[in-house]
């Protein structure tokens, strides 16, 4: 965007719709959902994006007619959402507990082809009463921790014995493994896989599909032997993890954080409006700040209050003023998303309108 029209589009941010403001570029959007749908065919995996990141049924449904086979939630909240968005396959890479959430499980089974996420038996033995009060099979993934250390099955014996419990449960269909390695992780989880996959064949228990996930992982694509299907979330936007994690650049980042200069309140000092229930405190891929300024580069977002974004100014030859409005590529985009409850859609300088975040703030 030239430097005239961002000016201009910014002003009339400002003074229509009021900062902070998440705005999104529809451009860089279609080219983002373009390149991860690509980037999946050419590797013959089906692409399930994660809609954690942007919540919107618009933004789903962009995805779905670029091409996704279907969709990835990790809240039941979520998936409710955008089943009546019009969303009819829809998967949920989360364990999931209690009567009340497989009362909502099985009324979701009667609007879209639901699968589920399971790592351990208790959750097993919950989903099939979800599964018995739908009427319906319901389709069960294994989680399969092959080295990030969060949910998951940490061995392949673990799998195995939770895959006969699956197939051996009526209501319950065993629908593969699912898989988030490390960037670095291919070797071991192709070891831990094979010898799953192993195991059940010689037991004549089919487990053909592997779902795997993250962004930063769509550079490793065709690593994984028999992967199925992958699970991008932040691809959509993008954000400053996604930049040094190679997968992304300046241009690829489509959702923006506008925020205004309310003061100066030392020469090497501002404030921004934006503060922690905007911007995330998140710092991974050690990341110098919170956020990167676009007009101001050297600027540095070093801490927070709630509604205050301290602005370290101490680097810069070129400080803003007062009134100036700046655009910010937070460091991570989902947390954004989900505390803001709008989104401004624009191309080029033109404001195209905003959308209420539908599943905004669905953590359960």
């Amino acid at each position: 965007m030239e430097a005239g029209n961002a000016s201009t589009l910014k002003q009339r941010i400002a003074r229509e719709i009021g900062t902070p403001a998440l705005v999104v570029d529809l451009d860089t959007v279609e080219r983002n959902i373009a390149k991860t749908q690509r980037l999946c065919n050419a590797a013959g995996v089906a692409n399930r994006p994660h809609i954690k990141t942007h919540k919107s049924i618009r933004l789903m449904q962009m995805q779905l007619d670029a091409g996704a086979k279907g969709i990835t939630c990790q809240k039941l909240g979520e998936a409710e959402v955008m089943a009546e968005g019009g969303a009819k396959d829809i998967f949920i890479s989360y364990n999931l507990l209690g009567d009340e959430k497989m009362a909502r499980l099985a009324r979701l089974m009667q609007d879209a082809e639901m699968t589920v996420a399971a790592d351990n038996p208790l959750v097993v033995s919950e989903l099939a009463k979800a599964a018995a009060m739908a009427g319906r099979d319901l389709a069960v993934r294994i989680e399969c921790d092959t080295g990030r250390k969060r949910a998951g099955v940490e061995t392949p014996g673990e799998a195995i014995t939770l895959a006969r419990m699956i197939a051996a449960t009526p209501g319950l269909n065993l629908a593969g493994l699912m898989v988030y390695p490390p960037e670095d992780a291919a070797e071991a989880t192709n070891a831990f896989v094979a010898e799953v996959k192993t195991a059940l064949a010689s037991e004549g228990i089919p487990c053909d599909d592997l779902s795997s996930g993250g962004t930063p992982n769509l550079l490793h694509l065709g690593s994984l032997k028999g992967q199925t299907e992958h699970r991008a979330g932040t691809s959509i936007f993008n954000d400053r993890m996604m930049m040094a994690a190679g997968v992304a650049i300046e241009a690829d980042c489509a959702l923006l954080v506008y925020t205004t200069v309310v003061s100066r309140g030392g020469p090497e000092r501002g404030i921004l409006d934006a503060g922690s229930k905007t911007l995330t405190t998140e710092t991974g891929w050690d990341l110098r700040g919170h956020g990167f300024v676009l007009e101001h580069p050297e600027a540095m977002i070093a801490r927070f209050a709630e509604e205050h974004g301290m602005l370290d100014l101490s680097r810069c030859n070129d400080r803003p003023l007062v009134c100036e409005v700046v655009r910010v590529i937070p460091n991570h985009i989902c947390p954004v998303v989900n505390v803001e409850g709008e989104l401004v859609y624009v191309r080029g300088h033109e404001i195209i309108g905003t959308e209420d975040v539908a599943a905004r703030g669905k953590l359960r």
